[in-house]
């Protein structure tokens, strides 16, 4: 079967194109000494988890402990879990997690931290904790490096914890002042900082020149999308996720309407551009609002338009959001269907 085949709306992977960015990146942090901990929020696929490591990564990185739950399973020993986990009931499955895994986790408070310290106490376990740092995201991550320095104490006096690090996203002009002056202050009490975690795709050519930097967590570069092409980080012939769609209506002259809307592309913008994604074979189109099942594109600006049934391919704004809207994402090579994979840590939030 060809892609051209499948039922649209279809979220397509060029394996080819796949393959190129995970090893493009590995080579690249291969050759800087940086430890590669791709994030798989991306793809929530295990089967290119697994191309990741195979490739060179020392292990990946999770959002949600259900996707560290299904990546454990498919196989994967080494897991970085980058988010303060609270209460009970995530705590308990943050154990049984850890009996089978090496899995790390971050926090940014005494509370996050003395809740790991109890619950791997109770376990009979040692679960290494990195400390995650605010460099100006204004979203998680302690605010100086002394309540960074103040947090790892706790961390390395507690029995059941050690003491793994910092964290931080993104890299950026702020990561290399806060780590350094970090280091020099547990340096007094003889507590290593044994990682430095950075991360992001829009910093990911970059990652070279952060000297404090020791690991890289990259997820959106392994498909690729508008954003990312915006931003330079790669072309538009590197882009290995699209998304198939049909016309299904020319209600005018100038407005066609797709079979893909936000529950397919997402509602996210795309740095430095306008609509809700590119038609590759309409580029001077623009997709201006979405409903949930349809997309309104505006063709004033093209000289040749489609014809309603025909079928164009787009390259959406965030490709993390808009894999996760399918069940399952169909491998090419040059058109030609290769594998149908189940993105099996879909929708798992919790």
């Amino acid at each position: 079967m060809r892609i051209d085949q499948l039922e649209s709306p279809a979220a397509v992977v060029d394996l080819d194109r796949l393959s190129a960015n995970i090893n493009r990146l590995q080579l690249y942090l291969d050759e800087h000494k940086l430890a590669n901990r791709p994030h798989i929020k991306t793809h929530k696929i295990p089967e290119i988890a697994h191309m990741q490591v195979d490739a060179g990564a020392v292990g990946i990185t999770c959002q949600k402990l259900g996707e560290a739950e299904v990546m454990a399973r498919s196989g994967i020993k080494d897991i970085f879990l980058p988010y303060n986990l609270l209460g009970a009931a995530k705590l308990e499955r943050l154990m049984h997690l850890a009996r089978r895994v090496r899995i790390s986790v971050t926090g940014d408070s005494d509370v996050t931290v003395r809740g790991y310290a109890a619950a791997a106490k109770v376990a009979g376990l040692t679960l290494p904790v990195l400390v995650e740092f605010d460099t100006g995201l204004g979203r998680c991550g302690v605010q100086t490096p002394q309540e960074a320095a103040d947090l790892a104490r706790l961390i390395a006096r507690s029995t059941h914890l050690h003491f793994g690090g910092l964290m931080t996203y993104p890299s950026n002009e702020q990561t290399d002042g806060f780590a350094a002056e970090t280091r020099r202050l547990l340096a007094v009490d003889g507590i290593p900082v044994e990682t430095v975690s950075a991360g992001g795709s829009p910093a990911l050519w970059q990652a070279h020149t952060h000297a404090e930097v020791t690991e890289h967590r990259a997820g959106t570069y392994v498909y690729g999308d508008r954003s990312l092409i915006n931003s330079g980080i790669m072309g538009q012939e590197e882009v290995a996720f699209h998304v198939i769609a049909t016309v299904v209506s020319r209600p005018t002259s100038e407005r066609a309407v797709l079979d893909a809307g936000s529950k397919a592309l997402s509602s996210d913008g795309a740095r430095g551009a306008s609509g809700y994604g590119l038609i590759l074979e309409y580029p001077d189109a623009q997709i201006e609002k979405l409903n949930e099942e349809h997309g309104w594109v505006d063709l004033s600006a093209c000289a040749r338009k489609p014809e309603i049934g025909e079928r164009v391919t787009l390259i959406v704004n965030h490709c993390c959001v808009a894999n996760n809207l399918f069940n399952e994402i169909v491998g090419h090579r040059q058109g030609e269907v290769e594998v149908v994979w189940p993105v099996a840590a879909r929708g798992l939030l919790q």
